[in-house]
């Protein structure tokens, strides 16, 4: 057996065993559609337009969330998911995403799940030596970069930096890491809590990383439409001054995201969890390609 095809075989056994660790805890698998009308309009990410009208989803979250607003609970779903002219070792333009989502939980709830998640499929594999680190973003920046993004925002300052310094930084640190509560400016999706001590406020989202490479993205989830309605809106300006396509508001999601009093969700690359559990290092040898 080539070892592509070994490969493929393993991540069957790695997708069977997520499921399995949803399906013990109370998690309801859904499947939502993959050709939508409005995507989340995201700078930097862009979502293949459809011939027949629409766009193929890069998430499936807002249908997800959807779901939570009309009376489920707990939810997971794995499914391809697509992003316009991303290609390189650990990008591809089709990709299988896991998310999950729970009501009534936040982004520390959802980091138990990831670890348990992670822990056991390392476990597996005759791993048991793994170990998660966690550091906040406003640290890694004065550290690392050395300058503080909640002083003075910086958005190309501050995603240059974490491809060229932060990133690598996490990658030295090796292992597990969750790079944890962004700048307001840079989670349009996730709940901002009240100021703390010193006055600053941060967004609370965390992204999970595996010897440098990010694998999720978790969002403690904004449930307000009206202030949902305002950071979508000056996101499609922002796409617009980026000279990205335009997508249109989903007014159904507007309509029912007050329906959910809290949430939190995550979102996970499964090529690269598998290519983190194997050693494979090219996204195209863990996902058929042919």
């Amino acid at each position: 057996m080539s070892g592509y095809i070994e490969s493929l075989v393993k991540r069957a056994g790695i997708v069977k065993a997520v499921r399995a660790f949803f399906d013990s805890r109370g998690f309801i698998e859904v499947e939502t559609a993959v050709r939508i009308d409005a995507p989340a309009p995201e700078p930097h990410i862009d979502c293949p337009p459809v011939g027949t009208g629409g766009f193929l989803r890069a998430s499936p979250e807002l249908q997800m969330k959807k779901l939570l607003a009309a009376g489920m609970d707990r939810i997971y779903q794995i499914g391809p998911c697509f992003r316009d002219g991303e290609k390189g070792a650990r990008h591809n333009p089709e990709f299988t995403m896991l998310e999950w989502y729970r009501k009534g939980a936040d982004y520390g709830d959802i980091r138990r799940d990831t670890e348990e998640l992670v822990r056991g499929l390392f476990a597996a594999e005759g791993r048991e030596d793994v170990v998660f680190k966690s550091i906040g973003v406003r640290e890694m920046y004065r550290d690392v970069a050395g300058w503080d993004p909640w002083e003075q925002w910086d958005a190309d300052r501050f995603d240059f930096d974490m491809a060229v310094k932060i990133e690598p930084a996490i990658r030295e640190m090796g292992g597990g890491v969750f790079l944890a509560d962004y700048p307001v400016q840079a989670a349009s999706l996730a709940r901002i809590p009240l100021a703390d001590a010193s006055g600053a406020r941060h967004a609370e989202r965390w992204e999970f990383y595996w010897d440098g490479i990010e694998l999720a993205n978790c969002f403690s989830e904004l449930c307000d439409p009206a202030e949902q309605r305002v950071r979508f809106s000056a996101a499609k300006e922002e796409r617009k001054g980026l000279g990205e396509s335009d997508y249109p508001l989903d007014e159904e999601f507007f309509g029912c995201l007050g329906n959910i009093e809290s949430a939190a969700g995550v979102a996970l690359g499964i090529d690269r969890l598998v290519m983190a559990l194997t050693g494979n290092k090219e996204i195209l040898t863990v996902r058929a390609g042919i």
